[in-house]
């Protein structure tokens, strides 16, 4: 899973990913909006004639939303390593989200009435690609998502404190403006509890029980004192830069406003949840009983898969990626010598070779597989990413709901690496034949790669920190599947746990259809993971909280795969020996994150072209 610091807290206008927020702006894309403004006619994929001084202008638009995004998020900004505003946190209030939708109607405007000709092809498709995120951010607000600003999953009692580690600590100045915003934090909190408030009067809240884990992570955060608290560790050491006078005074006055104000405002912001808040959670946990809770789920399926397909349809397709998958692992199972799946997965369930007999263990490897794929990837791919990456446990804070690895970018001049979080927590129940997959995912050549990749390109700064949540977690679950195609997964139990991983992307597509769709229950959903079990029990539930929490998300890893193996087998047939997998993985990795529709788009003009040469 892609975190990058990503979730929205005032930007939750898309159902989870946002436009701005903790991390960078997501570009995500509406069917409808495509509709209805620039629907990618063949001109807009064209080399024309172009206006100079249109294209001038274009750019210097382009340029000024993307710092209208920095400033009104300034966690973005310190993500991708421009430290101008590192002494602020991005605005939650209400009256903020009403000055954001005026201003994103006006860009919007600004950017419908430049005329696609007079652009050069690569700017009608930021044209295009910026009209969608805008009117998607727009039909977030109109449907008040960001009135649900907490949950177990990307609540601020996770995403402020996973921050810090985005934060630079070089210089006296930069510890002066993370004390500028520890100062500030309280005020943070207290915007995020109107905005749950205003969500209650309105009948928009999350499922109770969900709402009850949230408090024992605040207090989490809030309990540890000093240099032990997550906001705290900054100070635990110095750069030798910095005098020790100054370390000093610096370590004083951050642990003050540590245990005097951040501590004591997510005390009292667990208290709020606890007391006020939980109660009014929902009993049901599909969004369809929120009111107008169906256009919220089809909201959100558009928005994080790109994908106009109706629910009925992602869920019949993933009962068949279930029943094809199991068939993969059936074969595996004959041959390890069991006479079925179901003995398989009970032989595994219990055999403490599988299992890890260590934090560290995990940790080596996932760093393992990393390093055995580099040097293969030259084979299937022309740019190679320079990028370093590290491999970490996940903070203790959050070991309990977290996933079992996720990835942080890095900055794009390099100057902070590419992180692995790898969730140690209990470690004697986390299964050691699905890390090879995972590693793959999370860092190459998945999302590491890709990221690393995409910040490089010669493209405007919103097309490469673009974020569109089936596109990017898609070519992650494709990448895993190169793995095979290299020669790796040589063990079969981590073949066998290859394939645990591309169940759970099929569980996905029945799981949140079912909870959001067809209304199941808690119990329903369990009910159906423990039929078709990818993963270990700890995983298995956290999993299921997760779909019911941030609704459509989940459904972005196998459409975006299947999408793009559909697209690739489309083009291995019509161009025969023509064919280079190199070219190919150019095509989908060199426009930056995008719509599944564009980026199928853009690769058949590709097989096009490639004939004709």
């Amino acid at each position: 899973m892609r975190v990058l610091s990503r979730y929205c807290l005032s930007g939750r206008y898309l159902s989870g990913l946002c436009l701005s927020g903790l991390g960078l702006a997501c570009v995500l894309a509406s069917s409808s909006a495509l509709a209805a403004s620039s629907a990618l006619p063949e001109k807009t994929m064209q080399s024309k004639p172009t206006d100079s001084k249109a294209s001038q202008a274009f750019e210097a638009l382009l340029d000024e939303e993307w710092h209208y995004q920095l400033r009104s998020s300034p966690e973005l900004a310190t993500t991708i390593g421009d430290y101008r505003y590192n002494k602020k946190w991005t605005d939650y209030s209400l009256a903020q989200v009403a000055r954001d939708k005026a201003e994103t109607t006006r860009f919007l405007k600004r950017f419908e009435d430049v005329k696609p000709a007079t652009l050069t092809a690569q700017e009608q498709i930021s044209r295009s690609m910026m009209i969608r995120q805008l009117q998607d951010k727009l039909d977030g607000i109109a449907l008040k998502t960001y009135e649900m600003p907490i949950d177990q999953v990307q609540g601020v009692q996770l995403m402020l404190p996973g921050f810090v580690s985005s934060i630079p600590f070089e210089t006296a100045a930069q510890y002066q403006d993370y004390l500028d915003r520890l100062h500030a934090l309280p005020t943070v909190l207290a915007q995020l509890k109107i905005l749950a408030q205003q969500g209650m009067k309105d009948g928009l809240v999350p499922p109770r029980y969900l709402l009850e884990k949230v408090v024992t992570q605040l207090e989490q955060v809030a309990e540890p004192a000093g240099v032990k608290n997550v906001f705290g560790q900054p100070v635990e050491t110095f750069p030798k830069s910095i005098s020790p006078a100054q370390q000093a005074s610096l370590k004083q006055a951050i642990l003050k406003a540590v245990d005097t104000e951040v501590r004591p405002a997510f005390a009292r912001f667990a208290q709020f949840v606890k007391t006020d808040y939980a109660p009014h959670g929902r009993t049901q946990e599909g969004i369809w009983s929120l009111p107008n809770g169906d256009a919220l789920y089809r909201y959100a399926i558009r928005v994080q898969t790109t994908s106009p397909m109706a629910p009925e349809e992602i869920y019949q397709l993933g009962l068949q990626q279930v029943s094809l998958i199991e068939g993969q692992m059936m074969d595996i199972a004959h041959k390890l010598g069991f006479a079925d799946l179901t003995a398989l997965r009970a032989s595994v369930a219990h055999d403490p070779k599988l299992y890890a007999k260590s934090r560290e263990e995990i940790l080596e490897k996932y760093r393992g597989y990393i390093a055995q794929m580099w040097p293969a990837l030259p084979r299937i791919f022309n740019k190679i990413p320079t990028t370093k990456l590290e491999v970490r446990s996940v903070e203790a804070y959050r070991e309990a709901d977290a996933a079992g690895a996720e990835y942080h970018q890095g900055t794009p001049d390099g100057s902070r690496p590419g992180i692995v979080f790898v969730n140690t927590g209990d470690y004697d129940k986390r299964d050691l034949y699905t890390i090879e997959d995972t590693a793959y995912h999370e860092g190459v050549p998945g999302h590491h790669f890709q990221i690393s990749l995409a910040q490089d390109l010669p493209l405007p700064a919103f097309r490469q920190q673009g974020a569109y949540n089936s596109y990017v977690e898609g070519w992650a679950l494709y990448a895993e599947g190169l793995g095979k195609e290299l020669g790796f997964y040589q063990d079969l139990y981590s073949d066998y746990g290859r394939l645990n991983g591309a169940l759970l992307r099929a569980d996905r597509l029945v799981l949140d259809t079912g909870v959001h769709y067809k209304h199941w229950t808690r119990q329903q959903m369990s009910d159906f993971f423990h039929a078709h079990p990818p993963t270990s029990e700890p995983d298995m539930q956290a999993e299921t909280d997760r779909y019911v929490a941030w609704p459509g998300q989940a459904l972005g890893y196998m459409l975006g795969q299947q999408t793009i193996l559909k697209l690739r087998e489309k083009a291995r047939t019509e161009l025969g020996s023509k064919f280079d997998i190199k070219a190919f993985h150019d095509v989908i990795l060199g426009n930056g994150a995008m719509p599944l529709d564009l980026m199928s788009e853009l690769v058949e003009q590709w097989i096009a072209k490639t004939k004709a040469s």
